[in-house]
């Protein structure tokens, strides 16, 4: 056999993984193979294969002379729409994608280089957990992935792809990336899976139901895009990429945009209801501002209450925060606050300008969030955009009541504008609730009790819940029509698109976790 011959015959078995038999039954249970995801996710023929030929060396346990294609995980770089991606996909085919001591070396190495080139890094995970057989090695492996996750962490984008099993330490590196994609039915995520959890406490659950994409998706909040298929898994991880730079010293990329900035909507003046307690849909808004009528939302089966997501202004990404008034009125609890900090901190991180629609009457009350700690989970907003240093633009569609209207990004915590429209109450309370309180003895002591309190009402809203209060404060920076504030918005973003801040010198704040 010639050398080139050894060569070819050398990478057609590190293409095959596990074998033809290994990949049959990979098909069989719905998955397709780790070179079958990369090519399906990258450029066509982009892809370049690094590493392939990286063996392990345990020699322990069987390990001795047991051959492991790859290392079970194939590492390179590529192209998605023509930008450079670092990415890595454990192969389940070759000993269920095991991570030992020289697996884990293929992905750090990826990791370090995505970082040093400044482009974003996929992985996709499906394996088995650590390798037993390796031990310790094993472990210092995932350690090591940990800390190039943290080190790359607000530099590149990370993704993260659930497609198979994620078990016990080895969710901890998804868990430190910026976006987790998980599909139904196939990846799965848990610190410790049914049989574990049955022999210790005896309670009896299905993998599915314990660390399913639906379970992550809309209870945990651990992931934040859930697709039912690879292939539509994909699509969604080109389009998340579309909104994004490759690192935090770029701005994200411009798309040519039709779309005339002073479009009107005139559907806009009448979209909230006269009635302060009644509801409408915050998307609607958000739809009508975006080029196009496109959002991209971030966890939108995770605390409805709070929309948060991507969409375009002018070409340019922008990072949306929402009050959802369809939800508990939009109402700010402890899940909503940890999901809208953490999109704040990921806009904060890579240069993506921030607009917030604010109607939120307050942070939800009771006993169970108070015990969940809806003090230190709310501070989390106002730390998020206290030191966010992006364009930040707030339009108070309604509702801006007590230290919710603080959290949403007031001109306090450094809201560079902030629009309200004509009906928006900015109030310590509502009004009916303070008029119960303010003129509770002349409610009381009236003829007619229900006359004089909406009298009151309505005095409390003429001569303090209103928005021309806080515009005579320079609160508000205007008052403006509904219709018109997709024009005014651009035109904000647009004078901002330069702005520069500097913060007090430090090592780093301490986030109330």
């Amino acid at each position: 056999m010639s050398k080139l011959d050894e060569l070819k015959a050398r990478k057609e078995k590190i293409r095959l993984g596990g074998g033809e038999k290994a990949i049959e039954k990979q098909h069989q249970s719905g998955k397709l193979t780790a070179r079958e995801r990369i090519n399906h996710l990258l450029d066509e023929g982009s892809f370049v294969e690094i590493d392939a030929f990286v063996e392990h060396r345990c020699t322990q346990f069987g390990m001795l002379g047991k051959e492991a294609p790859g290392e079970g995980v194939v590492c390179g770089y590529g192209q998605i729409d023509g930008r450079p991606v670092y990415i890595f996909a454990q192969d389940f085919t070759v000993l269920g994608g095991s991570l030992g001591e020289k697996h884990a070396d293929k992905i750090c190495k990826v990791q370090r280089m995505a970082l040093e080139s400044g482009v974003p890094l996929i992985g996709i995970q499906d394996s088995g957990g650590a390798r037993v057989q390796e031990g310790i090695d094993a472990l210092a492996g995932f350690g090591n992935i940990f800390k190039n996750n943290v080190n790359a962490s607000g530099v590149i984008p990370q993704i993260s792809v659930i497609l198979g099993p994620c078990a016990g330490g080895a969710t901890y590196s998804p868990a430190l990336t910026d976006f987790i994609l998980m599909v139904e039915n196939i990846g799965k995520m848990f610190i410790t899976g049914p049989d574990v959890i049955k022999t210790v406490t005896g309670e009896e659950i299905d993998q599915e139901t314990l660390g399913g994409a639906m379970t992550h998706n809309s209870v945990s909040g651990v992931a934040h895009y859930m697709d039912a298929t690879e292939e539509e898994c994909f699509a969604r991880i080109r389009e998340l990429l579309s909104y994004l730079p490759s690192n935090n010293m770029e701005k994200a990329p411009v798309v040519a945009s039709d779309d005339d900035i002073n479009r009107v909507d005139e559907k806009l003046n009448t979209i909230v209801p006269d009635n302060p307690n009644k509801a409408y849909d915050m998307m609607d808004i958000i739809e009508s501002l975006a080029d196009d009528g496109v959002f991209m939302e971030y966890q939108p089966l995770f605390a409805k209450n709070i929309i948060c997501g991507f969409m375009r202004l002018n070409g340019k990404s922008v990072g949306v925060i929402a009050n959802q008034p369809k939800m508990n009125g939009g109402c700010m609890d402890i899940d909503a606050s940890d999901k809208g900090a953490r999109f704040i901190r990921t806009c904060d991180a890579f240069n993506i300008p921030m607009l917030t629609l604010e109607d939120v009457p307050g942070f939800l009350p009771g006993s169970e969030q108070e015990y969940g700690g809806i003090i230190r989970h709310g501070a989390k907003m106002l730390y998020a955009y206290s030191e966010a240093t992006v364009p930040m633009v707030t339009v108070i569609t309604r509702k801006g009541f007590g230290g919710s209207y603080i959290a949403m990004c007031s001109k306090h915590l450094g809201a560079d504008f902030v629009y309200a429209w004509p009906h928006a109450q900015l109030a310590v309370m509502g009004a009916s609730g303070a008029a119960n309180i303010v003129f509770r003895k002349e409610i009381k002591a009236a003829d007619d009790p229900a006359a004089k309190r909406a009298e009151k009402i309505k005095e409390y809203e003429d001569t303090v819940a209103n928005p021309y209060i806080g515009a005579a404060r320079g609160y508000v920076d205007d008052v403006i029509e509904p219709a018109l504030t997709r024009k005014y918005v651009i035109s904000a973003f647009e004078i901002l698109q330069n702005k520069r801040q500097t913060r007090p010198a430090k090592k780093h704040g301490n986030i109330p976790l």
